[in-house]
């Protein structure tokens, strides 16, 4: 696998293993990419780090997560997915088909994180026992289109990781199902087994 020849900087807020930029941390564990983790703490500090970092020309709206690669400032998560992917040769589709099945996920995830930022602060009822539940639903029919564990079976693409977090997220906040859809549950297992993830993970817990 290409690695970078510079070591690539993360800026994200710190706020343990919530949100965008834990998914772009993860996915850079998996890679085996060394990285600069800068954090910022979410409090009144952050309006001005915010605006510090629009005039550094680091953030076009002051918002994170941003990752420099090789010269390129990236922001938006799911597109630094994306570039990465493709700059590393793996984590997506071979096939157009593949591609889109991936991409196709990875806006579904999406509109699940749109929902689940704005229940962050007051959990709805209905987030949590309409959309949340029919969210892993509608993941599990696209799921068992493969032999799992991952999206497109064996091999781990970008979206995996998104979907992921969306588990790890709804778990931390109490929104996650008693029961998980089973392609799901291969899916959790399997990535909190991947080598280079797992002791991340154990990591988090310490």
């Amino acid at each position: 696998m290409p690695l970078p020849s510079s070591k690539p900087t993360l800026h994200y807020l710190d706020i343990g293993s919530l949100g965008r930029g834990e998914v772009v941390r993860l996915f850079l564990k998996d890679a085996g990419v060394e990285f600069n983790d800068v954090r910022y703490p979410y409090d009144d500090t952050w309006p001005k780090a915010s605006a510090e970092l629009k005039t550094a020309g680091l953030s076009v709206t002051g918002q994170v997560p941003v990752l420099v690669y090789e010269g390129q400032i990236l922001s938006q998560h799911l597109p630094i997915l994306r570039y990465l992917a493709r700059e590393l040769g793996e984590y997506d589709g071979n096939t157009s088909q593949e591609k889109y099945l991936v991409d196709a996920v990875a806006d579904v995830y999406n509109d699940w994180r749109v929902q689940w930022v704005s229940n962050l602060k007051n959990v709805t009822e209905k987030f949590k026992n309409e959309f949340v539940p029919n969210y892993y639903n509608v993941l599990a029919t696209f799921y068992s289109k493969n032999d799992g564990p991952y999206l497109l079976g064996e091999k781990i693409t970008y979206t995996d990781f998104a979907v992921y977090q969306s588990i790890d997220n709804d778990l931390q906040i109490g929104t996650l199902p008693s029961s998980l859809p089973e392609p799901l549950v291969k899916l959790r297992e399997a990535f909190e087994a991947r080598p280079r993830v797992a002791p991340y993970l154990a990591s988090r817990q310490a």
